[in-house]
């Protein structure tokens, strides 16, 4: 039984991957053909289609499978894995550090997420009390997550414009050969196979929580997150390859304002009360976690460090990758009882 469950994880992961293969390749086309820029692109685009995954798998596990704490811990989780690959970014990357070839308008991103990471922990933290405001079983959260979700879309495209009319963008011709409606089937078709392959996500997640006795909070931020998370994986390795490594940015930091939105969706969908009433306060930990590499990611988008550490990556990814470490220790250290945030509910 446990062979069969996880062999079905690789399968469904693997779909994922192959599928984001061609997201890269076409979105990156698209950006090229309609001239729109790689950054808004990523964000508005590529991110909407590699976070399918965890907009199945969320309303799956919600209405289906009744697991709030899978729905949560897979969007969280994969906004922690997507500022894990910025390191992968990093290593790829060869010459100098990759956040002296970045874009700083990925910091406008960045910046909306970690408010609206911190707002979700804030309505997290009042529990029962946030409930009490909430309209009806909405959370009073969720509308103000839809609306800076549409307010920092709109501002990216705005700065991409602008630097676009002061000429400080130049758009790069790498697809020639490629026509805009060939990209645009291509792009359809391999988030069609994205779609498909995460609807089945959720219940071989619950399936994972019965044979393995784990708990759900942990199940969901690492292996759930992990799965739906592989076409961000596939598309920042295929546009180091393209050459297109602000679309691989933007695609995760979009990836993340996206989820974040998957949780308010999740919430609508929640029809027993306010998500973020229901859930473990075990999420506060990978979201201040996320909150903290977020702001790391910033640092190295501004101060744009060159050095290398043994010709790996540079402190800034390193300091990424540490804290991803330290997030997963406690989220499986709490499997064996240790409950640090249980005086909060």
């Amino acid at each position: 039984m446990m062979l069969q469950v996880f062999s079905e994880l690789a399968l469904l992961a693997l779909s994922l991957g192959v599928a984001g293969f061609y997201l890269a390749l076409f979105g990156d086309v698209i950006a090229e053909k309609t001239g729109l820029g790689s950054t808004w692109v990523g964000l508005a685009m590529m991110a909407t289609v590699t976070s399918l995954p965890e907009l199945v798998t969320g309303i799956s596990a919600v209405t289906i499978e009744d697991a709030p704490d899978i729905a949560l811990g897979d969007a969280v989780g994969s906004c922690i894995f997507n500022l894990l690959l910025i390191v992968l970014l990093d290593f790829l990357h060869r010459g100098a550090s990759v956040y002296t070839r970045l874009s700083q308008g990925h910091i406008l991103s960045a910046g909306f997420g970690v408010i609206l990471l911190g707002l979700v922990a804030f309505t997290i933290l009042l529990g029962d009390e946030g409930a009490r405001f909430s309209l009806g079983h909405i959370s009073i959260a969720t509308p103000i997550i839809v609306a800076f979700y549409l307010i920092a879309v709109y501002t990216v495209f705005q700065y991409e414009r602008s630097i676009r009319q002061d000429g400080a963008l130049e758009l790069t011709r790498r697809h020639e050969h490629l026509s805009l409606a060939k990209a645009l089937s291509g792009y359809l078709l391999a988030a069609l196979v994205v779609l498909a392959s995460g609807i089945r996500l959720p219940t071989t997640a619950s399936h994972i929580v019965v044979v393995m006795g784990w708990d759900e909070t942990f199940v969901g931020t690492f292996f759930v997150a992990l799965a739906t998370s592989l076409p961000e994986v596939a598309v920042t390795v295929s546009a180091i390859r393209l050459g297109a490594i602000d679309l691989a940015m933007s695609g995760l930091f979009g990836s993340n304002l996206f989820d974040l939105l998957i949780m308010a969706i999740d919430d609508l969908a929640y029809t027993r009360g306010p998500l973020f009433a229901a859930v473990s306060p075990l999420h506060l930990v990978s979201i201040q976690t996320a909150m903290m590499m977020t702001g790391i990611a910033i640092v190295g988008l501004l101060y744009r460090p060159t050095g290398r550490i043994l010709k790996t990556v540079g402190w800034v990814s390193l300091l990424i990758l540490m804290f991803y470490v330290i997030d997963i220790a406690v989220l499986y250290l709490s499997q064996d009882g240790w409950a640090p945030l249980d005086g909060l509910k």
